[in-house]
């Protein structure tokens, strides 16, 4: 019986989790989408409404910023509920925020747009508050960081399907119009142009908004798993006093927001980065955004593959070694990203895809350690930390904004800012393989 339980790691005491971890396994792969057909955004609303990359990354403020707001207030609200009632107000809040992009661009006004989304990912945070530690649930503590991070491969598989949906449903059938053309258009002929630019826009939002109001009635109808602690009493302050005084889930909260950090600068700026390339060697503007856009997507083939290829080596090697491994040769490969100038940095940005697939769950499973009853508001000061995404790349906006800096192209230099990210995850890599050894 103990050899059983063993090699499932989606059973707990003879109960199956099966249908339930589909479910909740489900909901990774609706917000990976999420992520991914808005990071193409930050460049396509710039163009749209004629603004600087640093404007169009009020995207990201607003995108990471509702996960940041809505974190702890999600934990009280499943900590007094249910981890299914905090799924369920996710999910909810995900598809009002989606439709909420029909009267946005009724408006023809960019601010609308960032309302809907900053709605959208407080239901995000609600989901992934309720999600990651639900996943750690179903199954032994022994088998939770290997759990997590197969529910998690299943994030980048939404995140290729947002990639596809923003490439071929949006950015393909945008006007061709480039940045400088559209500076010199009328006041007339600008919003003829913007308005018929956000209707194609918002067409992948308001089909998404049905599926996850689909998927919340489904969830809503299956029986799920019940909290299993004794209590559901809020007690906010001492318990975020207790558990911020361990220090491998304090030192996890810090990696955690450089990592987000840095996987948002690279999944956003990689359009940036190869327009500039491609633009370089004589594309037009367009077809050099859609050619980066097929290295995204292939980065994130990669990045997804890699998560199932670490998920497996998790067997033979602790978390704290491999996420300090993948973290040395990230920082080599963003190296490449910095110094080259031809195809060889868009390479290396795409072998940055490779090293990042485990980050986020890694750092996430290790942190959450030995929490216990406590998991569910840890696990929202790890979604607070997601904050990385909303500060960050506005700072490498502002660099890229530059053009120029130190006789280099700026948008090769602004790489430094992930560079100095992976530099903090190899710290507490190397930390929580030491104290793994020694445990």
């Amino acid at each position: 019986m103990n050899n059983t339980q063993k090699k499932s790691i989606i059973s707990k005491d003879g109960v199956s989790y099966l249908i339930p971890f589909v479910l909740i396994t489900s909901c990774f792969a609706l917000w990976g989408f999420a992520n991914d057909i808005t990071n193409p955004m930050v460049k396509a609303f710039s163009k749209i409404f004629r603004m600087s990359v640093t404007d169009g990354a009020l995207v990201q403020v607003a995108f990471y910023g509702g996960y940041f707001v809505m974190a702890f207030p999600a934990a009280m609200f499943i900590r007094k509920y249910s981890y299914k009632a905090g799924v369920l107000l996710g999910l909810g809040l995900y598809a009002f925020g989606a439709f909420l992009f029909f009267p946005a661009m009724q408006t023809g006004s960019y601010y609308p747009f960032l309302i809907a989304y900053f709605i959208l990912t407080c239901g995000l945070s609600f989901l992934e508050t309720s999600s990651n530690p639900y996943i750690l649930s179903m199954g032994t503590e022994e088998t939770a960081t290997r759990r997590l991070n197969l529910a998690q491969s299943f994030n980048p598989m939404g995140s290729l399907l947002g990639m596809y949906v923003a490439m071929n449903f949006i950015q393909n059938r945008l006007n061709p119009m480039d940045t400088v053309e559209r500076s010199k258009l009328s006041v007339a002929d600008f919003e003829t142009v913007r308005d018929a630019d956000l209707n194609v826009l918002i067409g992948p939002y308001l089909i998404i908004g049905l599926i996850v109001l689909c998927m919340f009635l489904l969830i809503c109808f299956v029986k799920m798993p019940k909290n299993t602690e004794q209590s559901h009493e809020i007690n906010f302050f001492p318990t975020l006093k207790r558990i911020f005084r361990i220090k491998h889930y304090r030192e996890g909260g810090i990696t955690q927001f450089f990592y987000v950090g840095a996987q948002i600068m690279c999944w956003t700026f990689v359009i940036q980065y190869g327009t500039r390339l491609f633009m370089a060697d004589g594309m037009d503007e367009k077809t050099a955004e859609v050619l980066s856009q097929e290295y995204n997507i292939m980065a994130m083939i990669i990045f997804c593959c890699s998560r199932f290829i670490c998920t497996f080596i998790l067997r033979y090697l602790s978390p704290g070694l491999l996420l300090k491994v993948l973290a040395i040769v990230a920082c080599v490969f963003t190296i490449g990203v910095i110094g080259f100038q031809n195809i060889w940095g868009m390479y290396c940005l795409v072998g940055v895809f490779a090293c990042m697939s485990l980050m986020f769950p890694t750092i996430y499973g290790i942190a959450l350690q030995d929490l216990g009853d406590d998991a569910k508001f840890g696990a929202a000061g790890l979604i607070m930390a997601i904050l990385g995404g909303s500060i960050l790349p506005p700072l490498q906006a502002s660099i890229i904004d530059q053009h120029t800096l130190l006789g280099m192209p700026a948008i090769n230099l602004s790489f430094i800012l992930p560079f100095i990210c992976f530099t903090v995850i190899i710290i507490y890599g190397y930390r929580s393989h030491n104290r793994e050894k020694y445990k």
